[in-house]
């Protein structure tokens, strides 16, 4: 049979049409907005449609981004220039603060202009910075976290022992160590090229399903394993203190001075927090 032209076999008329079936298809999509938008997810359209997801993310972005830099920057201020909160403090609340300031910096922005763009304008080595900064802010906020931890615990638990295991030296050696390790967990996402823009969350982040594999890793080395670590040092916090509010062996039990557990009680809330 001899192909038809000009005729869509849809229009049910005998007569030539002028347009291809392309053509009037695309005339009819192109003034059935409802149509385009369900079939072609235009993202324009979603954006007229729905306008206040693009206010909400970016106020709540925007609120987190000031937050975050202003409350680092005192939480930096009181715990360096405060000669007491130095002396009860330690070199790993700035080190989480640093840790928290490098997203409210450098990625947070670059997220911002994807939520109004719908989509990664910033490039590919953008990307990957961003992600590797997103990575190295959260695994570094982890680490010290348990750092912090382990800090209140010794200084708690085994008081007799603190200033040996957290002189200065050690302590900036903790810290030193904290980030080599937090590097050392980030680095691998360049070689599985797992750090991809993700649209749900509008950021170049770690995509799970790249590797199997490294993602258990990271589960177990770099979340479950700290979050236990931290878990244990604050159980055997709270033991000691209710020990001592109850007056168990009072003379073999060391005192816990008012402004340590109000110290202990604030490090916990941050770690409850974060954990959550």
């Amino acid at each position: 049979m001899r192909p038809l032209r000009g005729r869509c076999p849809w229009r049910g008329g005998p007569e030539p049409s002028p347009l291809s079936c392309d053509d009037a298809l695309r005339m009819v999509e192109g003034t059935d907005a409802p149509l385009r938008n369900i079939s072609t997810g235009n993202r324009d359209s979603k954006y007229l449609s729905f306008p206040w997801v693009v206010t909400l993310l970016s106020t709540v972005l925007i609120t987190t981004i000031i937050v975050d830099v202003l409350g680092n920057l005192s939480s930096y201020h009181i715990t360096v220039k405060t000669r007491k909160a130095r002396k009860f403090c330690n070199a790993f609340v700035v080190s989480l603060a640093i840790a928290d300031l490098v997203v409210a910096i450098y990625p947070y922005p670059l997220v911002l202009t994807a939520i109004f763009h719908d989509r990664w304008i910033a490039g590919d080595i953008h990307c990957q910075i961003s992600g590797f900064l997103m990575g190295l802010s959260v695994i570094g906020s982890i680490f010290n976290i348990t750092g912090i931890a382990i800090n209140r615990y010794c200084y708690i638990c085994h008081s007799l022992k603190y200033d040996k295991l957290f002189s200065n030296k050690n302590t900036v050696c903790y810290v030193v160590l904290v980030w080599v390790l937090t590097v050392l967990a980030i680095v691998p996402n360049w070689f599985v090229e797992s750090l991809q823009y993700d649209p749900r969350v509008y950021s170049c982040t770690f995509a799970q399903s790249v590797s199997s594999l490294y993602t258990i890793t990271v589960v177990v080395v770099h979340f479950i394993l700290p979050i236990g670590i931290v878990t244990y040092c604050y159980l055997r916090i709270w033991i000691l203190v209710i020990q001592v509010r109850k007056r168990v062996k009072p003379d073999s039990r060391p005192k816990i001075k008012p402004h340590d557990f109000r110290n202990f009680l604030t490090m916990f809330v941050v770690f409850v927090l974060f954990a959550v």
